[in-house]
């Protein structure tokens, strides 16, 4: 089996607690948090090819996700990334959970560049995903989460720590209520049955 062949890909999320998932949308914390569930459902049904190469993170222990055995570290986003990244076989990859509808061939993508850190990119200025060869304890210093700089920052950070950079293909974020309503044109199988149960609020915007 090749290096290739033997890669994780990890799925980084917060626990579905309602009050603590997609605030930022505005709906009704016991929905926001069933759509979040149903976020990351989707993300591991696209990952399915990779079968038991799989590893979902959750910031905390929860139920509905019993075969989660991995708990984030704790510190800010930088920091539970870069620890879950360098106790894992590389090559690594780390994906979000807020890109329900990313398509199978973005990751593939991702997986063929040839470089220490290739990140894919989101519409919002961050990153959707991030597939690491090589790590550096130095390679998110400095790096403001949930702005339209991270992306930048990070490249930066990255490079000045002496790993070379790649960008897969661009993907979007679902972070407020015109993401979301982008997504409901199109939206994958779990997020598809919430976002059912959500068109009176979706029509209150």
């Amino acid at each position: 089996m090749t290096r290739e062949e033997q890669q994780v890909i990890i799925v980084f999320a917060k626990a579905p607690i309602p009050g603590k998932v997609k605030t930022r949308l505005g709906l009704d914390p016991l929905l926001a948090a069933a759509l979040h569930e149903a976020f990351v459902r989707d993300v591991l049904a696209t990952l399915a090819p990779f079968g038991g190469r799989v590893q979902l993170h959750l910031t905390e222990p929860h139920p509905v996700f019993p075969e989660s055995g991995h708990v984030q570290a704790p510190g800010d986003l930088g920091a539970r990334m870069l620890h879950a990244l360098e106790h894992a076989p590389v090559p690594a990859t780390l994906i979000g959970s807020d890109s329900p509808s990313l398509p199978l061939s973005h990751i593939e993508a991702l997986s063929a560049l040839d470089a220490d850190v290739a990140l894919g990119p989101a519409e919002d200025g961050g990153f959707w995903g991030i597939r690491c060869r090589r790590t550096d304890p130095r390679m998110f210093d400095g790096v403001q989460w949930s702005t339209a700089a991270t992306l930048d920052q990070t490249i930066t950070a990255c490079q000045r720590a002496g790993l070379t950079t790649a960008l897969g293909l661009r993907w979007f974020d679902i972070d407020d209520r015109a993401s979301l309503e982008r997504l409901a044109l199109d939206p994958p199988p779990h997020t598809r049955a919430v976002l059912a149960g959500l068109s009176e609020e979706l029509r209150g915007v």
